[in-house]
C-alpha cells in the first residue's frame, strides 16, 4: 500500500509540473510518462541504486567470506540467499535492495570489510537481511528512486518550464516547485525509514546471535561516517544504508533519515542484556 501511495504521489507531481509547463496537453504527457517511470522504478529501482554505487557482485568463489556469512544469515532467517555486492568505497556502509526476498540484494562497502571483525559484519548483514525478511526493501528502492526522480523533473521545470505562455512566466510557482522538491524527497524518506531502522536493528540483534556484534559495528561505523561521506552518496538514496553516508560537515539537508545513533546502540546494548538474562546468549560474550 505503501509503495502504491508512493506511486501514486509521483503521479501526481507530474501531472502539476506538466500542467504548470504545458497545461493540458503538459498534463497528458506527464500521465504517460508518470505510468513509464512507475513501471520502471518497480522492476528496476535495485538496479538502478546499485548501478550509481557501480557496486560489483560477489559470489562464492570471488568473496567466500561475506558470502558465507550472507549465506548462514539467510538460512537462519528461512529466506532465499539474497545476492551480494561489494562498492569499492573506504566509508563502512552497507544496504539492502531489491522488490522482494526472492530478488533481494545486499551491498557493502570495501571500509566496511576491513575495518569490522567478522562477527561485526555479521551483525550488519543481520540488520540487512532483517529488512529483506521485513519487505523493506521494495519501499526503500522505490522511494530512493522517486526521490531523485521528482528532484530532477521538478528542477527542469523550474530552469525550462515557462508556464502555459513564455509571456505569462510564474517565478513563484517556479521558486515553489524547486523548494518543495527536495522537501518532498525528505518526507519520503522520513516516511520510510525511521522505525524501520530500530525493528531491523532489533532482528538483526537476534538475527546474529548477539546485539552487542551490532552495536559494535555501529560505534565503528558511526566513528568514520560523521567525519567522512561516501563518495557517490546522495539525499534520494540516504535513508538505504545502515548509516547515513554524510558526514556531519557534508550533510545537506536539515532532515534526518535515520535515527540518533547513539539511541539505537543503547537499546541493542539492553537487548543484548536481556538475551543474556534468558540465557539466549553467553553471559561471557
Amino acid at each position: 500500500m505503501k509503495t502504491a501511495f508512493l506511486m501514486t504521489l509521483l503521479t501526481v507531481l507530474l501531472v502539476l509540473v506538466g500542467d504548470y509547463i504545458g497545461g493540458g496537453q503538459g498534463m497528458v504527457f506527464m500521465l504517460v510518462l508518470s505510468v513509464a517511470m512507475n513501471f520502471f522504478t518497480y522492476w528496476y529501482s535495485d538496479k538502478m541504486v546499485l548501478a550509481q554505487y557501480r557496486a560489483r557482485a560477489v559470489d562464492e568463489s570471488s568473496a567466500p567470506a561475506l558470502y558465507g556469512i550472507v549465506k548462514r544469515l539467510a538460512a537462519r532467517a528461512g529466506l532465499p540467499v539474497p545476492k551480494v555486492y561489494i562498492i569499492d568505497d573506504p566509508v563502512p556502509n552497507a544496504f539492502a535492495t531489491g522488490r522482494n526476498p526472492e530478488h533481494a540484494a545486499v551491498a557493502v562497502t570495501t571500509g566496511l570489510m576491513n575495518y569490522l571483525s567478522p562477527k561485526e559484519i555479521e551483525g550488519v548483514l543481520g540488520h540487512e537481511m532483517t529488512h529483506v525478511r521485513n519487505h523493506d526493501i521494495l519501499i526503500g528502492s522505490v522511494a530512493a528512486t522517486m526521490a531523485g526522480l521528482i528532484t530532477t523533473i521538478t528542477r527542469f521545470a523550474f530552469w525550462f518550464g515557462g508556464g502555459r505562455d513564455s509571456e505569462d512566466r510564474n517565478p513563484v510557482a517556479a521558486i515553489l516547485l524547486l523548494v518543495l522538491a527536495p522537501i518532498a524527497a525528505a518526507i519520503i524518506q522520513l516516511a520510510v525509514s525511521r522505525s524501520r531502522e530500530y525493528k531491523a536493528d532489533e532482528g538483526g540483534g537476534r538475527l546474529c546471535g548477539n546485539p552487542d556484534y551490532l552495536a559494535d559495528a555501529l560505534e565503528k561505523i558511526s566513528g568514520v561516517s560523521t567525519r567522512r561521506s561516501m563518495a557517490q552518496a546522495t539525499e534520494a538514496t540516504a535513508h538505504m544504508f545502515i548509516a547515513c553516508p554524510f558526514s556531519k560537515r557534508d550533510m545537506s539537508t536539515l532532515f534526518s533519515t535515520h535515527p540518533a545513533m547513539s539511541e539505537r546502540i543503547r537499546l541493542l546494548r539492553k537487548q543484548a542484556e536481556e538475551m543474556r538474562s534468558r540465557g539466549e546468549i553467553d553471559s561471557d560474550t
